[in-house]
Parts: structure tokens; sequence; C-alpha cells
């Protein structure tokens, strides 16, 4: 059939393309694979072999001597970090080991704007450092080289190295305790602070009567006296001697309220007068309970124009005044001797607590004009001068 025939021609025609293409893709594969290589030129040849050294000089260099930097470099940080430790077991043992076994008080002074070397050598001369370098480097531990308060410490030579160093970084200066009591003369007070080394005198009476210090502190006088109040107070030698006078005065105007002043105004009084008549009370008085009766005979005599006639007056301005008032003390020339002057003196002689503060703005409700000591603390009280005059001669003080 002419028809089946050429159909088995064209087939045979695909085949036999099929298979021509399959050898010619593999006379390429003979081909490629039956490719010369090229020949090195004989001049070339010691460049290949340099080439050659070249790699193996490079591969030495970045492998194989990093692994021996890095085994001196672990033999270097072993022996660094052993050393590290054998240190830190030696200032742990310092830290907590006591400085001595003598049990001795040492007082020592930080001046101010010390750096802690300084403050290390004042130490290590009170016999405080057994060795600066580990008590530094045990500083350093605490960062405590920037945070020392300058003042006077207290330590015991019982302490550790580290308490000592705590103590500093706490500022736990020593303090002194100290009380002043109820009218006091402003002489008494600065003796007692000069007791505890607190202040310097000379600028304490200079700035006593400094009047630019006394009007900061709110006081129209001529004098601080009066204004310090008594109390007990919690002072520190690093404390300047202003300061020391500032708290003390503050403390008076926080004991004296509003309404005292209001009091004091009703009864004619100025603050500086209220103060200075209460210091009299003060000063004449031997017992709180008196007081209210010896601020009725001082009302009662300004009320009738009488002089006071206080003692304590009249000795006031005297240096060094010890012992008993005698008749020539009350006929002194002395803007305070209120046997002379009348009225009240120009300012307060002694310092009032609040009983005495009290008794000046609350007298009690009695007539005495006059007293006198009974030699036992407190007072025979009298209004007429034939009773007074009778007492003194029963109990005889003024001679």
């Amino acid at each position: 059939m002419p028809h089946s025939s050429g159909l088995s021609r064209f087939c045979n025609k695909i085949i036999l393309k099929i298979n021509s293409m399959k050898k010619m893709k593999e006379l390429k594969r003979k081909n490629i694979s039956k490719k010369p290589r090229k020949t090195l030129h004989p001049a070339h040849k010691g460049k290949r072999k340099t080439g050659i050294k070249k790699k193996q000089f490079t591969t030495f260099k970045f492998f194989e001597l990093p692994r021996i930097v890095w085994r001196v470099l672990k033999y270097v940080i072993l022996f660094f970090a052993a050393v590290f430790i054998f240190f830190c077991v030696l200032l742990i043992s310092y830290s907590v080991t006591s400085i001595d076994k003598k049990n001795i008080t040492v007082l020592v002074d930080i001046p101010t704007g010390s750096s802690f070397l300084k403050v290390t050598e004042i130490l290590n001369g009170a016999g405080l450092v057994n060795s600066r370098f580990f008590f530094y480097s045990l500083a350093i531990t605490k960062r405590a080289t920037r945070n020392i308060r300058a003042g006077e410490y207290e330590f015991n030579t019982s302490l550790t190295p580290a308490a000592v160093i705590d103590k500093l970084i706490r500022g736990e200066i020593k303090t002194y305790l100290v009380t002043i009591p109820e009218d006091f003369s402003m002489k008494e007070i600065t003796a007692r602070l000069e007791y505890f080394k607190l202040i310097d005198n000379e600028t304490f009476f200079e700035l006593a009567q400094d009047e630019s210090f006394l009007v900061s502190l709110g006081i129209m006088s001529d004098s601080i006296e009066g204004y310090l109040f008594p109390d007990t107070y919690i002072f520190n030698r690093s404390m300047s001697t202003r300061q020391i006078m500032k708290i003390m005065v503050s403390q008076f105007w926080k004991k004296v309220t509003p309404e005292m002043v209001k009091r004091a105004e009703e009864l004619g009084f100025n603050i500086n007068q209220f103060v200075t008549f209460a210091s009299i009370v003060g000063k004449e008085s031997g017992a709180d309970t008196e007081k209210p009766l010896i601020s009725a005979v001082f009302h009662n005599r300004l009320k009738k124009k009488m002089r006071l006639q206080s003692d304590p007056t009249a000795v006031y301005d005297l240096d060094n005044f010890e012992g008993k008032v005698l008749r020539r003390h009350l006929k002194r020339n002395s803007p305070y001797n209120t046997y002379i002057i009348k009225g009240l003196p120009p300012g307060p002689i002694a310092n009032p607590g609040l009983t005495s503060l009290n008794a000046a703005l609350y007298p009690a409700p009695v007539k005495y004009l006059y007293f006198v000591s009974k030699k036992d603390g407190t007072h025979f009280f009298s209004d007429s001068l034939d009773m007074h005059n009778q007492a003194i001669n029963r109990y005889r003080v003024i001679k």
C-alpha cells in the first residue's frame, strides 16, 4: 500500500536523525577529553615551584602561627588569672583582719579637701594602716577614693580595714552631745563649747557683735546674747563657729512662737525687750517654780516706775566675775546696772529657756515688789519695803 510505505520511510528518517545526533554528541565528548594539556615553558617551571612554596608559607602563616600564639596567650592568661586569684585571697584576708589586738581608740582629723592618698597618710600616721597598697586597693574596690567626708573620726584598732573604710564612706564623724543649761550667759556658753574644742573663741565674740551676721539671723540687737537657745545639741568639729551659732539661734526661733511674740507686744515689749526681761527673770531664779513670782515682782516694779534693782545686772559686764554681788557692785556706773538705770537694760544678760520666757509672759497674780534669797535656792517675797528690810537682816546676803 502506498500510504503505509510512505509512513515507514518517514519514521526511518526520524530515527536516522536521532542516531546521528547521538553520534555527534559522543564525538564532542571524545574530543574534549583528548584535548592536549598546555606544557609549561622551562622558564615558567621555577615560577610554579615558587608559587607552590608561597602557598605553603601562606598556609603556615595564617594557620600554624595563630595556634602557637594562642598557646602562649593561654598560658599568659592562666598566669595572670592565678596571680589575680592569689591577690584577691590576700586582699580579702587583709580586709577582715583586725588592725591589731591592742584595742586602742584613736582620734583622726580629716581636713576638708583632702585627697584619698592624703587620708591614707593620715591614717597610716595614726597606726591604722598596716599596708598602704592593700588599703588603697580595698578602697578602690569599695569606690571610696572620692567619697570621704571631712571631719574628726574615732577609730578603734580592733576594727578591720574594711570597717575603717566603711566608716569613712558613711561619714561617721565623731559627734559631741552638748547641753546648754537654761539661763546661761554667752560667756558661759562659750566656755562650754570651748571645752569640747568646737569653736574659736575670738571668732565667736566677733560674730556675736557683727551687725550683718545678727541681721541675717533675724536679731535686732547689738549682741547675740539672749538668742543662743539653751538645749541639748549634737555638734561635731567639722562645724564652723558660725554654723554652731546659727544652729542655736535657729532653735530659738523654733521655740519662740508667733503667739509668744504677740503676747509680749500686749505687755508692751518688743522682741528684744521681751528676751531681756526673761533673761533677768532667769538669772534671778534658783528654782523654776519661783520664776512666775519673780516675773511678777519686776512687772509690778515697772508699772510703778521703780528701778528693777536686779543684782545680776550690776555685774553682767564685768570680766570674769565670780562670787557674791557686793554693795560696791550695786553702785557701778554701767548701762546694764538696774540699780542705776531706769527700766530694762539695753539687751539680755543671759540666754533664757522656755520656763523663763513663759514666766516673763505670764507672771503670777501677786503684788510683790521685793524678794531676797533665803540661801537655799528659794526667795522670800514681800510687798513692802519694811518687810523686805527685815528679810535682808534675817538672811544678810548683801555685804
